[in-house]
Parts: C-alpha cells; sequence; structure tokens
C-alpha cells in the first residue's frame, strides 16, 4: 500500500508509480528501466490498464493526462477525451414526447463517443515520450495475447455485467467464455485487442483511426445500431490545453481544465474555504464548511461548465474574488443552506465508480497523473467484433436534456448539451498539488464523486500527511443535487452524525466504500519518494531506486 525511498543528493531518489493494477505499474516501471521517461511510462500504464482493468478505461475510452517537464517546467494537460459523432444531436435520446429514453445513454454503440485514449497514447509518444511506441506497448501486447489472471475484483465486475454481456456476442465471447463468469485466478486472454494494439504500436494514428482498422471499427458499431463513420475518425484530434491552476494557501494546485469541471469546481471549493480556519474546527464544524463550499461549485458546474470549444465557459467570474468571497458568506456556521434555495431541479438516477487513475515521477523529476474512462463499469459493455474494443457510454456525461440528472446524478444545461464533435464534461481531476518543500501527484475515479476525493487529499497534503493518510482518508460528498451527504461508513461516528444532522444535513451512508486513489509525494527536503495506492482497490504502488525495489500491492 505503501513505500518511500531512501535519501539522495540529486532530484527525486526513485522512480514510483502508483496505478490500479500491479501488472499496470509493472509495465511502466520495465519502460522506466529501458530508459524512457515518465512519458513513455504513462503511454505504457494506459495502455496495460485497457488490458487488464477493464472496467474502468479502454482504448474505446478517453481521458485526460496532466504532465510537468522538468527540463523546461512545462505543465500541459493532454485532452484524449472522447468527442460526439458527427450525426449526433440534441434529441438522439429522447422520444417523441421529449422524455429521456431509458438507458439509451448508456447501453450498445449508439452510447459512444468517439474515442480519445488511442490518439492520446499515440501523441504522447511522438511529443513527449523518448521511446519508440512498439517498445511502450509490448507490455500491453504481451498481457493480451498471453493472457493475465483475473482478479476477485474483475470476477464480481464480470458477474454483475454478465447479463449484459449476453446481448452481444462479441462482448460474451470475450469475458464470458465458457459462457459464464471466469473464475478469479483463471486467464482471461484478449487476442483481438492484442492485435488492435499491435496496429497502433506499427502504424500509429492510422492504426486506429484510419484504414483498415477504421473500416472494421466503423462496421462493427453501425451494424449494431451506433452512428460512427469514417470521417469521425479521421478527424479525431488530441489537444493541448493550458491546466487549470490556484494557489490554496501557500500551496500551488494544477488540475485538469474543460471540458473537466475538476479544476474549476475544486478552485472554487477551496477559494471557499480560505476564508475560514478549517485547521481550528472539530471535524464536524469542518465537514460542514467542505460540504457548504461543494454545495456551492457544484451548482456553478451544471449550470456553466461544458466544452470550451463551443460553449463560453466564465472562468473569471466563478472564480473572481468578489464572487467567492460572496458564496463563502452565505455560509452559515451552524446551519445547511437547502439547496433548493439555489433552484429547483429533478432528482438524480443512479451514482457509480468506475473510471481509472495512475500517478508517475521519475528520477529527472518528470511526472504524470493520468485519468481514464470508458464511463459506466464496462462502458457501453458492447466489444466491437474482431477488434477486442470496449466502447465506452461517455455520451451519458451529455446533459440529454436540460437539467436532467446523469448516471452519476449530475445536472447540466445548454453548456454541456449534445453538438457533433463536442467533449462532454467530465469530472476526472488529474492533480499536482507544490509546496516549497514537496510536490504531490493524485487522482482518483469516482464519477460526481471524483471532486470531493481529490479535494480531501489535497487539504490533507495541506496538512503535512504523506499519500497512504490520502489514499485512506474516510470520504464524503456532496453535489448539490440531491441535497444528500453522502459519506463512507467510517467518516463520521454516530455523535458526529447527529451534530450535522442537528445543522439541517441530510445524510446517507454509501453501501460501500468507492474511490481508487492512487498518489505519490516527493518530499524535497529529504529527497524521500513516498507512493501510496488505494486499499479499496486492487492497485500497487511502488517505488523503485538502484537495484531495489519496495512493493506496496494490496
Amino acid at each position: 500500500m505503501f513505500a518511500g525511498s531512501p535519501a539522495n543528493a540529486d532530484g527525486p531518489s526513485a522512480n514510483a508509480i502508483a496505478s490500479a493494477h500491479p501488472l499496470a505499474t509493472q509495465a511502466g516501471l520495465e519502460i522506466l528501466e529501458q530508459g524512457g521517461n515518465a512519458f513513455d511510462a504513462a503511454v505504457a500504464v494506459t495502455a496495460a490498464l485497457a488490458v487488464v482493468e477493464p472496467t474502468g478505461s479502454g482504448l474505446g475510452g478517453g481521458g485526460f493526462w496532466l504532465l510537468h517537464r522538468e527540463s523546461d517546467q512545462k505543465k500541459i494537460m493532454i485532452d484524449g477525451r472522447e468527442m460526439a459523432p458527427g450525426f449526433a444531436h440534441k434529441r438522439m435520446y429522447l422520444d417523441e414526447n421529449d422524455n429521456v429514453i431509458d438507458r439509451a445513454s448508456l447501453d450498445g454503440p449508439l452510447a459512444g463517443g468517439i474515442p480519445g485514449i488511442p490518439a492520446g497514447i499515440v501523441y504522447l509518444a511522438m511529443n513527449y515520450g523518448r521511446l519508440p511506441l512498439q517498445s511502450s506497448l509490448q507490455p500491453a501486447i504481451n498481457y493480451a495475447e498471453q493472457g493475465f489472471s483475473v482478479s476477485p475484483g474483475l470476477h464480481r465486475q464480470i458477474e454483475s455485467s454478465k447479463e449484459s454481456f449476453k446481448r452481444y456476442p462479441s462482448s460474451a465471447s470475450i469475458f464470458l467464455l465458457p459462457g459464464d463468469v471466469p473464475l478469479a485466478g483463471s486467464i482471461l486472454v484478449q487476442s483481438d485487442l492484442a492485435s488492435t494494439l499491435r496496429s497502433i504500436a506499427n502504424s500509429g494514428f492510422a492504426g486506429f483511426y484510419q484504414g483498415e482498422m477504421a473500416s472494421k471499427i466503423v462496421q462493427g458499431v453501425t451494424a449494431n445500431g451506433g452512428i460512427w463513420t469514417l470521417e469521425d475518425l479521421n478527424n479525431y484530434v488530441v489537444l493541448e490545453r493550458r491546466p487549470f491552476e490556484i494557489t490554496y494557501k501557500d500551496i500551488k494546485v494544477t488540475s485538469a481544465s474543460p471540458p473537466s469541471s475538476g479544476g474549476i469546481v475544486m478552485g472554487q471549493i477551496l477559494k471557499m474555504l480560505e476564508h475560514f480556519d478549517l485547521e481550528s474546527m472539530d471535524h464536524v464544524s469542518r465537514a460542514h464548511h467542505i460540504i457548504e463550499a461543494a454545495r456551492r461549485a457544484y451548482r456553478d458546474r451544471g449550470v456553466f461548465l461544458g466544452d470550451p470549444d463551443f460553449a463560453e465557459i466564465p472562468e473569471q467570474r466563478l472564480l473572481d474574488e468578489d464572487y467567492i468571497e460572496g458564496l463563502a458568506l452565505t455560509i452559515d456556521p451552524l446551519n445547511a443552506t437547502p439547496s433548493d434555495k439555489f433552484g429547483e431541479l429533478p432528482e438524480p438516477r443512479s451514482t457509480g465508480n468506475s473510471t481509472t487513475h495512475f500517478s508517475i515521477i521519475d528520477t529527472e523529476g518528470n511526472r504524470v497523473a493520468g485519468t481514464l474512462s470508458i464511463n459506466r463499469s464496462f462502458g457501453s459493455k458492447f466489444v466491437i467484433p474482431g477488434t477486442g474494443i470496449l466502447v465506452n457510454n461517455e455520451m451519458d456525461d451529455f446533459a440529454i436534456k436540460p437539467a436532467n440528472p446523469n448516471s452519476y446524478g449530475l445536472i447540466g444545461y445548454e453548456a454541456n448539451s449534445i453538438d457533433p464533435r463536442k467533449r462532454p464534461l467530465s469530472s476526472m481531476s488529474p492533480t499536482f498539488v507544490e509546496s516549497k518543500e514537496r510536490i504531490g501527484i493524485l487522482g482518483t475515479p469516482g464519477g460526481s464523486r471524483i471532486i470531493t476525493m481529490v479535494l480531501l487529499g489535497i487539504l490533507d497534503f495541506s496538512s503535512g500527511q504523506l499519500p497512504e493518510s490520502w489514499v485512506d482518508l474516510p470520504r464524503f460528498h456532496h453535489q448539490y443535487k440531491p441535497d444528500l451527504v453522502f459519506f463512507e461508513n467510517n467518516a463520521f461516528n454516530q455523535e458526529e452524525q447527529q451534530a450535522l444532522i442537528a445543522r439541517g444535513h441530510e445524510l446517507r451512508e454509501s453501501r460501500r466504500l468507492y474511490g481508487n486513489m492512487q498518489a505519490i509525494m516527493w518530499d524535497k527536503r529529504t529527497n524521500y519518494v513516498y507512493a501510496a495506492s488505494d486499499k479499496r482497490g486492487e492497485g500497487s504502488a511502488l517505488v523503485k531506486y538502484s537495484k531495489d525495489e519496495i512493493n506496496t500491492d494490496n
């Protein structure tokens, strides 16, 4: 779970990787040992997760890679978010009476946006890595071709999705051989996925988005009700975006910018919290103020945020000092503010916990925080025949209908409505935190709860804690609507729960633990490097220096 490296006089004393699967972490370290940098390792980890953690990401999904290049101090966000197909339109998931068609934006290839992960890994390798793409993708190809051991967690996820897989022979042939759920410890082989990865390794962008592979993808999608075209694939573009940056006290926070809501929402919450002395508060008062700040920021998320290439995002206004101070002044220290006071919105559907995250630092000081997704577990559940590619269901992240909650309970308006080639708003929040003495790298899956999980990690960093503490923190969350405080069963004891209820909060205990944070910290004072992988998942954090390594597998 946790690792630390010994002090050394120069730069980070170790390479470190934390990811949601031990094989993905190992793949990244293998590439670093071959002379690659953190960006090459990010390619390897991304591809490996597409094979060994199909519940959270894959070649049919998208993501954001937050980069820091030490040589010139460049920070950039690589936007590999999915794009709506060219035939997408605002009414595509509504019936003739303007009602949302149940699960139309969740199940099958019609729910999928044009994938960005393949283009993203090619872009990373070509523009920031130093090894050939073939080298960085080889570990993932091996895992797909030779197979890997099904973990207990993957077994449970396949079990819960088996009825959906049965609807698609191409999916069932991979995940239900020989017709039932593979047992934990059995070997899962994905030969078609290995061929797709090899096509990308040999031909780069063209190996997925053009030629024979693109034709196979489009044919498989359209034959099963999807609307992708060859033009959609050929026109996909990776974008470099300026990361969101803000200071909280003496800490610099760098996170994802739109089309992620993570940076702006976290920035609003942190700037509101600067108006209060959290460190002097008891646990209940501290939680109350965090909840109230989150309530206000998530409200602005739903109204104002979307794809910046299609909607004007009023970032300066949302983070204006006077506006933030005004929001902070509306926080009653003893009473919850009902969300209805800010406007009526409908109740949500279900919530979920998918996506994946990894963190990397190399001995040169380069670092990557990567958050990737296919949205819900196994995305749309549809595998494109002959490719091994699970199609995402990220179209559900658009505002299907104004003020209608998506599957994570998040609402949206025109800024996040469906348009051709538009990127849906996301909560993915890969993040760097920096003080004069320490540098942190963190992120997590968790749908709408990603932002508050990362926020709690930042506050813990601010308090001087190590990554082991950030990932182990009991979690709580508020997102404006529904007007509920969701919390893990160890976040508040009975007395604290009663105190929050007395302040007007309605509590809902989560039925299970949520999130799967992967975190790294470099302490520049001692030159120690620490890494931690969330106990809630099955990942591993490895710190490697010299010829030794500290393994922190779950």
